[in-house]
């Protein structure tokens, strides 16, 4: 992309009367035919304006181009077919110039397919194609790395890109998570609560909190879940969710990430594990607790009655939701 100074330098060539041919000669690295397709795309040599071809050139670089694999429905049937028999993304693609030899738009490079399995697991692609990459990854990783990078989380989708419909809390399926911390940070338990019912689940979460085994241990309670609960998941930026694309692969659950410092976007979430702090006491190993312990600490706050549920409890809440969507 030619920087704001060459097309100023363009644009005075252009009133010089120069070829450009010989602007490029100018400008270090840049081959002529650029030059001619630039003063070309931005109205030709008399209307050619540094500032709106910058401003175009700007404006084309944030537009998102739909992929080929959502405009073209007969490929995209394609690779799904491919992974289904779990194909590989490359033998996919080299399969297609086979079968189609002579259909340019029955073409799609592996790298392509790799990308949309990628973007549909964290949520941004929503189309029909299956996620079957054989290795069970959802994001190619340099093999020479062996620990999550630090600083932002990769991939990571912002709040604001939640479904306005998680807001009101008039739809259930959208949780809050978040993990409570033992003794000197080394023991923790994560807190999963439904928005629309205030029910908990508690998952004990033994060793550590690598991003890995929070991702595989919240993927095995959340994919018991009946479908119209597994909306979303709202966490902070907490690295323990770094590997989250995979658990969107394992549940079908999106993943949405808070603003930093802000914990009243995950209120419920919040209150909860205040609530829990009577049960488990900060200071304490919370290594010591059992998984059936955490179940029965959490059959007892979803038996609570809550005001914001105008007395009733959230497990009343959730068998009735699990009551009305129960087949006839």
């Amino acid at each position: 992309m030619l920087r704001l100074d060459e097309r100023e330098t363009i644009s005075r060539r252009l009133c010089e009367g120069w070829s450009a041919r010989a602007i490029a000669k100018e400008l270090p690295g840049r081959h002529h035919s650029t030059v001619s397709r630039e003063i070309a795309d931005n109205g030709g040599r008399e209307e050619y304006r540094a500032v709106d071809a910058q401003r175009r050139a700007e404006e084309l670089r944030a537009r998102p181009k739909e992929r080929k694999l959502v405009t073209n429905q007969a490929l995209h049937d394609a690779v799904n077919e491919g992974l289904a028999k779990k194909w590989s993304p490359r033998q996919i693609s080299r399969r297609l110039r086979l079968d189609h030899p002579d259909d340019e738009d029955m073409r799609v490079s592996h790298e392509t397919i790799y990308e949309c399995l990628y973007l549909q697991a964290r949520g941004e692609l929503r189309t029909q194609l299956a996620v079957a990459l054989r290795t069970g990854r959802t994001r190619r990783v340099d093999r020479s790395r062996t620990s999550v990078t630090r600083g932002k989380i990769k991939d990571m989708v912002n709040i604001s890109e939640r479904p306005k419909e998680a807001e009101d809390r008039a739809v259930p399926g959208f949780w809050e998570g978040d993990l409570i911390l033992g003794k000197g940070n080394k023991s923790q338990i994560a807190t999963l609560i439904e928005r629309m019912t205030r029910y908990t689940l508690l998952v004990r979460i033994p060793y550590d909190r690598t991003a890995d085994r929070v991702a595989l241990l919240l993927g095995k309670k959340m994919e018991k879940l009946p479908e119209f609960l597994r909306k979303s998941v709202t966490w902070d930026q907490g690295k323990e969710m770094a590997r989250h694309a995979e658990f969107t692969v394992a549940t079908g659950i999106d993943v949405y990430f808070c603003d930093p410092h802000s914990p009243w976007q995950r209120g419920s979430n919040e209150n909860t594990n205040g609530l829990l702090r009577q049960y488990f006491p900060k200071g304490t190993d919370l290594s010591l607790h059992s998984q059936a312990d955490l179940d029965r600490v959490a059959a007892e706050l979803n038996g609570r009655p809550r005001e914001t549920l105008g007395w009733r409890t959230p497990a009343e809440e959730f068998s009735k939701l699990l009551a009305e969507h129960v087949s006839p």
